[in-house]
């Protein structure tokens, strides 16, 4: 295993098959500091596993978590480095104090959260419109990790996710399909057969002293089957700062080409970093051109916020005037703007712009407003709040490699940490002890949803969906939890 592997392992959570646990008494604090109730309902006022049905016969997902969050005040990175000198990065066991609630496998979930995007996207008859909406799809699939600075759980390998949402038109399918490297394979698709969204992550993380950079492995594919278009893009770089002494927070950067491989469009989106003074912080600015590189239309925003479009010639006037000092014009809430089609409820507060606005622009995309009590719920979209809920009679269906039956994740949402840490240690040592028992009879691991194939559309290697899911036949599922 190379140095990269072992940084991956100790500070993300994905954590090594040589884990020794030599600090694993850190997470057994967390449970001294606690004051919780193990036993407390998910303040939905219903009974864990009950989701309540509305007059119009949707399901009402539930609101909050069943615990909330704990102070992470105690704790830092360095407090755990610190012991390691000398000693190898892989025996490193980061303390569950630094995770959320949720599997890896479920935070790519999370690109479903305004899959109204899509919707869109098949609704439009012009290809500009149709690029401008898959845009600010690919924009707003990361807007979910802004102020998320707790890791998600590694998915153990063979681990899978499911979640079919029939008010949102889709249903979707994950797989940890490697542990070493790690990589996460997911499908999903219309209800109503109008789209196909899947690909696979494999990120590439470098240690810079005060910060972790994961740079994106892996390409992800929309295809629109009504217009009979494909396009691909990758992920901006993700950096997490502060990850030996101070505040963590995080930023979007690198530039993100989104291909459509029917017409030949492209976007160009480029995530600004920070910069020195944090001018350029969470800015996205970039523009659509046609098959002869010509600009048809300038997209800027912030991926934290939301994004604009507005023609060519309407931006490089804007921006000449403001060179000069000429006055500029910021959104006020006052102002008629469109707003999203996904928002979720009328009485929560608008979210407050700080972009600045360019007259005649275009809105493409909005953040949805987080629940109220978001900061005690690991900083949590309403989306991200359901994904681990397990509804009433769902685990008689549910695939048993399923993260909702995940032990570790589902005690430290109920408030159990300590418990929560040992099941993380238990569920670890079971794998190790599985991939020793395939080498000892020299069996090879075989994926069971996806396989190795090549991306039809940029020839690049890819995990490929092999069907069946939904046929719900998990009779040979491996037994991992």
């Amino acid at each position: 295993m190379n140095s990269e592997e072992e940084f991956y392992d100790a500070v993300t959570g994905f954590d090594s098959d040589n884990s020794s646990g030599d600090f694993s008494e850190a997470n057994h604090k967390v449970a001294e500091m606690l004051d919780l109730d193990p036993h407390q309902s998910n303040r939905t006022g219903k009974h864990n596993g009950e989701t309540e049905i509305q007059e119009n016969g949707i399901k009402r997902h539930r609101t909050s978590l069943p615990a909330p969050m704990f102070s992470r005040s105690d704790f830092s990175v360095w407090s755990i480095l610190k012991k390691c000198i000398g000693l190898e990065l892989s025996k490193i066991t980061m303390p569950i104090v630094f995770n959320e609630p949720l599997s890896f496998l479920q935070r790519i979930t999370e690109y479903m959260e305004h899959i109204y995007l899509i919707n869109k996207a098949c609704s439009h008859a012009d290809p500009l419109e149709r690029m401008q909406a898959v845009a600010a799809f690919a924009v707003s699939a990361v807007a979910s990790q802004w102020e998320r600075t707790g890791k998600p759980f590694n998915p153990l390998l063979g681990e899978t996710y499911e979640l079919t949402r029939e008010d949102l038109g889709f249903r979707f399918i994950s797989e940890q399909v490697s542990h070493h490297p790690p990589i996460s394979a997911f499908y999903s698709e219309g209800l109503n057969k109008d789209f196909i969204f899947h690909g696979s992550i494999y990120p590439k993380l470098k240690f810079w002293g005060k910060s972790i950079e994961a740079e994106p492995r892996g390409t992800i594919t929309l295809e629109l089957l009504k217009h009979n278009e494909a396009y691909t893009w990758t992920n901006p770089t993700c950096c997490v700062h502060n990850v030996i002494i101070g505040k963590l927070w995080l930023e979007q950067y690198g530039t993100v080409e989104i291909v459509n491989h029917s017409t030949g469009d492209k976007c160009v989106l480029n995530f600004k970093p920070c910069g020195l003074f944090g001018k350029e912080l969470h800015r996205v600015e970039g523009y659509i051109q046609d098959k002869n590189r010509k600009k048809l239309c300038v997209i800027y925003g912030k991926w934290t916020e939301c994004l604009w479009c507005t023609d060519p010639t309407t931006y490089e006037t804007y921006k000449k005037n403001e060179k000069r000092g000429g006055e500029q014009k910021k959104l006020k809430p006052s102002e008629d703007v469109i707003k999203s089609e996904n928002d979720e409820a009328d009485d929560m507060p608008e979210v407050q712009d700080t972009v600045q606005f360019i007259p005649g622009s275009k809105l493409l995309w909005r953040i949805n407003c987080r629940p109220p009590n978001s900061s005690q719920m690991y900083n949590f979209t309403s989306f991200a709040v359901s994904l681990n809920e397990l509804e009433k009679g769902m685990e008689a269906i549910l695939a048993p490699t399923d993260c909702r039956l995940r032990p570790d994740i589902r005690n430290m949402e109920n408030g159990n940490m300590d418990v929560a840490s040992k099941e993380k240690e238990r569920l670890e040592e079971k794998q190790r002890a599985a991939r020793k028992e395939r080498a000892k009879d020299e069996v090879e691991w075989h994926t069971r949803w996806f396989h190795q194939g090549t991306n039809p559309y940029t020839g690049t290697s890819d995990w490929l969906y092999s069907g069946g899911y939904f046929d719900r036949n998990f009779s040979d599922c491996p037994d991992i939890y």
